[in-house]
């Protein structure tokens, strides 16, 4: 096995590789911006540290012995391997990992990615979508977006990406522009579908004055679920104003009843307060700039 002790000086390989090419000191010191005698001296090295020659010195120029003939072109060739791998380094895209719940993914973010792409075509956006509460070295997250309320911690910085509003919706084909907006006894008629917040008790009572009990009740464990539910006319669900905005907006959605909720868990975009790359400090940015177009958008510290 090859071991450090046994890999040849690095600036002895580059004055090998230049003074193979040109096979004259003089060229390759022009071409690497040292001296003759650097380049002189950092081939002699390389031949005792490899324990044979390289060279003939010659009075017109230098000549390959038949070891340094086989050597300079495998070095050429790793040289070439590097400058290629270089290159693809640098011409690849700046990866960037987000983590955010499964609802904001769906409903607010991907519909979004076309809009970010064209703003930063550059930088690869990575999306891990879960519930769980990442670990941002452990997991490689460069920002995160979660629900609750600050301190997050003295290591992450907090910027407020939108209160939790909430609002029942439902489709448009499930209630008679007439009927609106719906009253308790009304409300009590239609399927009311729940996700994991269970905040129809408090929304209803927040409305009427009464916890209303529906005849027919669907769960859904995750947010996204229940408004998809509500999209395909079998219910009045509760979301978060931002979520549902563009749905209402297009008419898929309507607001059936007037109130809106303060959830109390808002939501939150999180970074650490040290090592953030560039590419996530624009990724920040671009959230911040669309929520703050969308909505409030406050910073916290």
């Amino acid at each position: 096995m090859v071991t450090k002790t046994d890999l040849p000086p690095l600036n002895g390989l580059r004055a090998f590789a230049a003074a193979g090419r040109h096979l004259n000191f003089r060229a390759a010191a022009g071409e690497l911006g040292v001296t003759q005698g650097a380049v002189a001296q950092q081939v002699r090295g390389l031949e005792d540290h490899l324990g044979l020659r390289l060279f003939l010195r010659e009075p017109r120029g230098l000549v390959f012995t038949d070891e340094g003939r086989v050597y300079h072109a495998a070095v050429s060739r790793a040289f070439s391997q590097l400058v290629e791998a270089t290159g693809a380094l640098r011409s690849s895209p700046a990866r960037v990992t987000i983590s955010v719940t499964p609802t904001f993914a769906s409903k607010w973010l991907i519909p979004r990615l076309a809009d970010f792409t064209q703003a930063y075509p550059d930088i690869d956006l990575r999306i891990t979508a879960t519930d769980r509460v990442s670990s941002f070295h452990a997991d490689g997250i460069d920002l995160a977006v979660r629900q609750g309320q600050p301190p997050f911690g003295a290591s992450l910085h907090a910027d407020l990406l939108f209160p939790q509003e909430v609002i029942a919706i439902c489709s448009p084909n499930l209630v008679a522009e007439d009927d609106l907006p719906l009253d308790a006894a009304a409300l009590s008629r239609r399927t009311l579908l729940n996700d994991t917040h269970d905040l129809w008790p408090k929304f209803s009572a927040a409305a009427f004055g009464q916890v209303v009990e529906s005849r027919r009740e669907l769960r859904f464990n995750q947010t996204t679920l229940s408004l998809d539910a509500a999209l395909a006319g079998q219910g009045v669900a509760l979301a978060s104003r931002f979520l549902v905005q563009r749905d209402i907006e297009a008419g898929r959605l309507v607001q059936p009843i007037g109130t809106a909720l303060d959830g109390g868990l808002d939501f939150f975009l999180l970074v650490p307060r040290q090592g953030a790359s560039s590419a996530s400090t624009h990724v920040r940015s671009w959230l911040l700039e669309v929520a703050a177009g969308q909505g409030r958008s406050q910073p916290q510290t």
